[in-house]
Order: structure tokens, then C-alpha cells, then sequence
């Protein structure tokens, strides 16, 4: 049995001796097999290509969806309007962004999984599953972990996650001092912005001062 980001023991849907193995992995060797995953092939539009960014000097760890189109094209994390917006809340440049001194930058699902009626799809669920924990264990310095949008929430914070992504935000203080909850920064999220104005107003200039 592992033990999840609060500490608190919990089973995953994932082969153990697997995690165990990858978990004994250095850091370099875990990139490489993540880079090699080939998990979820059948189901993504296009080949397989991860996208993250981790180091063990890292403070912040920045975990997302999943890639974007303009992402999975690039091969750079939040190289996209949603990222551009991200650090504007956060306010950091591109050079401190993609800095792994400071941030690592992984998401729940590492390639892009494809469009949907309304949007990308979901992430697909076999990535956090498999390399989750091992990254984790590969980020010995990390003080907080912003959580942005429903899945990195749902996966995190599991039951003390509210009933839906406007009622984790509003209660974020919940989650501090290790984790800072957030709402996706796309743009599809403008209207959800425009009826929550308290978001920016109060949650962002807290989110600038960290």
C-alpha cells in the first residue's frame, strides 16, 4: 500500500511491482521511460509524445490536464494561450516558468488525448496512474503543488475535494500550505471567470505573492 500526497495510505488501479521498480528508477532513467511509455497508444490520435518537465531541485511542482494541440506540436509545456495566462496569474516569465530550478511541470496526462464535442478530451488515466508516485519521489524539495483544474484536484486531494471545481476553488484555503487550487486558465474558461470575479480579484494577487 502507498501512501498519497497527504500521506494517507491508499491503493492505486496499478500493477505495485511496477511502481516499485520505477520508483527505484534515478530521475534520468524515469524520464526516459516516460518519454518511451507507449501505455495509451491505441487511444491517442497521434503518436505518443510525453510532455513534462521535473527536476529534484524543484520548489513548485505545476500539475495540468493534459497537453494541448499547440503543446503536443511544440513538445513545450504550457506554450499555448492557457499557459500565457497562467503565468500572467502567476507572474513569472517564460525564463522562470521553464526554469526546473523553480517550477516542474507535470501533467495528468502527458499527451495530447485527442478532441472532444466541447474541447480536448480528458486526460488518459494510465499516465498519473503509473508515473504519478514515482515523480513524486523524484521532487524532494517541493513545498507546494498548484493543482489546476478538476482532474489534478480529484487526483490529489480525493475525498476533501468538494462536489465540483467552483466549491474546491472557493475553499482553497483548505488546502494550503501544500497545495493552491486553481481553474484551468484556458480560454474556453472565460465564461466561468466572468461569473466567479472573485477569483481574480481575491485568490490571484495570494497566488503572485508565492
Amino acid at each position: 500500500m502507498s501512501k498519497n500526497p497527504l500521506g494517507q495510505d491508499t491503493v492505486r488501479p496499478h500493477n505495485k511491482d511496477i511502481e516499485i521498480c520505477q520508483r527505484r528508477l534515478s530521475a534520468s532513467e524515469l524520464k526516459r521511460n516516460i518519454k518511451a511509455c507507449t501505455l495509451c497508444e491505441a487511444d491517442l490520435p497521434f503518436p505518443p509524445k510525453p510532455t513534462f518537465s521535473f527536476s529534484a531541485r524543484s520548489k513548485i511542482l505545476i500539475v495540468g490536464q493534459a497537453p494541448g494541440i499547440k503543446v503536443h506540436e511544440s513538445g513545450i509545456p504550457w506554450n499555448d494561450a492557457s499557459g500565457d495566462r497562467l503565468r500572467a496569474w502567476m507572474k513569472v516569465s517564460k525564463e522562470q516558468f521553464y526554469n526546473t530550478k523553480y517550477f516542474s511541470i507535470v501533467p495528468m496526462g502527458f499527451c495530447y488525448p485527442g478532441k472532444g464535442k466541447s474541447g480536448d478530451l480528458p486526460p488518459r488515466p494510465e499516465c498519473a496512474e503509473k508515473w504519478m508516485s514515482p515523480i513524486l519521489d523524484k521532487l524532494p524539495k517541493r513545498q507546494i503543488t498548484l493543482l489546476i483544474g478538476q482532474y489534478a484536484q480529484a487526483w490529489f486531494l480525493q475525498s476533501r475535494k468538494k462536489a465540483t471545481l467552483t466549491e474546491t476553488v472557493k475553499n482553497w484555503k483548505l488546502y494550503l500550505p501544500h497545495f493552491f487550487v486553481l481553474p484551468h486558465p484556458s480560454p474556453r474558461n472565460n465564461i466561468w471567470l466572468k461569473k466567479n470575479p472573485w477569483f481574480e480579484k481575491q485568490l490571484v494577487p495570494k497566488l503572485k505573492k508565492r
